[in-house]
């Protein structure tokens, strides 16, 4: 049944995703309705944990914080935005995939439509989207239940409606843009660069006063205008309406441009707007830089996705420094007056330090996220080259399997490294331009200490990847990463063991902007991160291509 329609196919191809991110998410959105009741005993408990939330602004809007619901939704706040990742990878590669493994050709000898096939597979993404949409409302509203939240069960579903509404709005972009790239990799690091974009625009109005008319310009912005978790708050049936425009216009234009190109090719551009073009040569380009070797070729290849991917880490991070200046005087007064924010500080960024330094070390924790997702979508890039079949070529040439492989961790390790550095650089200015008092020292550990868990990642990907293809490889990267953030983020508030909390990445991370970086824990990183790609190498070395 399930291959009897490009349709089913696909959606049978969804099928780990789908219930791998709609438990995870709904789990994650669950777990803070665990710890509100012991933050809201008493009125004056109440009405300080509503003005300590009001210093958070920057992750989301504090409504009703006092609430199960409102609590929930304020907590998750721009982390939500996790599940996007597999909307953009899985639309990037829904056209784009196909044709650079030529599967859409065999796909299109068959006397069906060009447009029908590509409908099919649309349509498929966004049911797999809705499915998880409705196992996230159905976790949602199970767990208000058990908490005694005051939602219902319509709320839990509209939470989830609205989520893949958003989801699927960033999947009709990675589409779209996807028809004017030669690679799927390509499509998803634009569409990447664009979602840290989004988040950022739609923090702006709140964190500078008077600038809401900037945050309209992010979808992320109308989704947040929807709460049905909330009490009294409830659904913006206008913003939801626009998000399903933007979906149906970013996927129809897509499919328009899909049906009027070459199978293989891309959309033309005006002039104005293309690359210099170079003149065609029957010669082979044997001195080309990036062809002299496998690890100058691994750069070449993730050099672009590495520019977009550095330009939005290293923007978020001078953002974030300048955010922490205009909400300096507001949130030392709140300081002063209030223990409970002063322990929240503490606990969030690390420890007893200047307001500025405390308050900047609980953002900067974003950091190590962002470089982990960057790792995941170029993990992606290793699984497909070996079951697209363009590894074959280059094992054909007298190359090591070993060499083969580490030339490209290498690469990967070097655009980690080159985020790392300009995020130093682009946060040290910001501090200077702004005023903001940080240790030098631990500014660099905090933005170069996110390097070892950029490469953990990339190795457990490439151990991984010596058993799966490429859509499980990334869908159990992208798990990892959604456990990890629920243990270190999610888990002190529900009591979790030391013992657990040591299974995250996070842990070992820490506040390194307050204390500096602890020498054990990075080796210890580097030392799991080195076990992992050493058994993915042995792997690679003696299994079959292609299995």
């Amino acid at each position: 049944m399930w291959l009897s329609s490009v349709f089913l196919k696909t959606l049978r191809d969804y099928r780990i995703p789908i219930f791998g991110w709609g438990i995870g998410m709904g789990l994650v959105v669950v777990s803070p309705m665990a710890s509100v009741a012991t933050l809201v005993t008493t009125p004056q408990a109440r009405a300080q944990l509503a003005s300590l939330a009001a210093t958070f602004a920057w992750n989301a809007d504090v409504v009703a914080v006092d609430t199960i619901g409102g609590y929930a939704t304020f907590k998750i706040g721009i982390f939500i935005f996790l599940i996007a990742v597999w909307p953009l990878l899985a639309a990037s590669r829904l056209l784009r995939g196909d044709e650079e493994t030529g599967t859409l050709d065999v796909l299109l000898s068959v006397p069906r439509p060009r447009l029908r096939v590509a409908l099919e597979k649309v349509a498929a993404m966004w049911t797999a989207l809705l499915a998880m949409g409705l196992l996230i409302g159905l976790i949602v509203f199970a767990g208000g239940q058990k908490f005694g939240a005051d939602f219902g069960l319509g709320d839990g579903l509209l939470f989830g409606l609205n989520l893949a509404l958003i989801c699927a709005v960033i999947g009709g972009l990675a589409l779209l843009i996807s028809q004017f790239t030669q690679e799927r990799g390509t499509a998803a690091g634009w569409t990447a660069g664009l979602l840290l974009i989004f988040i950022v625009l739609d923090m702006v109005h709140r964190v500078v006063a008077n600038s809401e008319w900037i945050s309209r310009l992010s979808p992320l912005y109308y989704y947040n205008q929807t709460k049905a978790l909330v009490p009294g708050y409830g659904v913006n049936v206008g913003g939801m309406l626009l998000l399903l425009a933007l979906t149906l216009i970013l996927s129809g234009a897509a499919l328009w441009l899909f049906v009027r190109r070459d199978v293989g090719g891309t959309v033309s551009v005006p002039r104005w707007l293309r690359l210099p073009e170079h003149s065609a040569s029957q010669a082979l380009p044997v001195r080309d830089l990036s062809l002299r070797s496998v690890y100058a070729r691994g750069i070449g290849v993730i050099a672009l996705p590495t520019l977009w991917w550095t330009l939005g880490i290293a923007g978020f991070a001078g953002w974030m420094v300048f955010a922490v200046q205009q909400m300096a005087s507001r949130l030392s007064s709140l300081l002063a007056s209030s223990p409970a924010a002063m322990n929240l500080i503490k606990n969030i960024g690390g420890g007893s330090a200047s307001f500025e330094a405390g308050f900047l070390s609980a953002i900067f924790v974003l950091l190590p996220l962002l470089l982990m997702a960057f790792a995941v979508t170029q993990v992606n890039g290793w699984t497909a080259d070996e079951q697209d079949g363009r590894l074959e070529l280059v094992l054909a040439a007298p190359q090591r399997r070993l060499g083969v492989l580490l030339a490209r961790f290498a690469a990967l390790a070097s655009s980690t490294v080159f985020i790392g550095v300009v995020t130093l650089l682009a946060a040290a200015g910001a501090a200077i331009i702004t005023g903001v008092r940080v240790d030098s020292g631990n500014l660099a550990a905090a933005t170069l200490g996110i390097i070892p868990l950029g490469l953990l990642v990339a190795a457990i990907g490439y151990l991984a990847a010596g058993w799966l293809r490429t859509a499980a490889d990334t869908g159990l990267l992208s798990f990892l990463l959604l456990i990890w953030f629920f243990i270190s983020f999610i888990g002190p508030e529900l009591q979790l063991p030391d013992a657990t909390l040591r299974l995250s990445p996070f842990y070992y991370y820490g506040s390194p902007l307050l204390h500096g970086l602890a020498f054990t824990s990075v080796v210890g990183l580097v030392a799991v991160a080195a076990v992992a790609l050493g058994l993915g190498a042995l792997r690679f070395v003696r299994k079959d291509i292609g299995v």
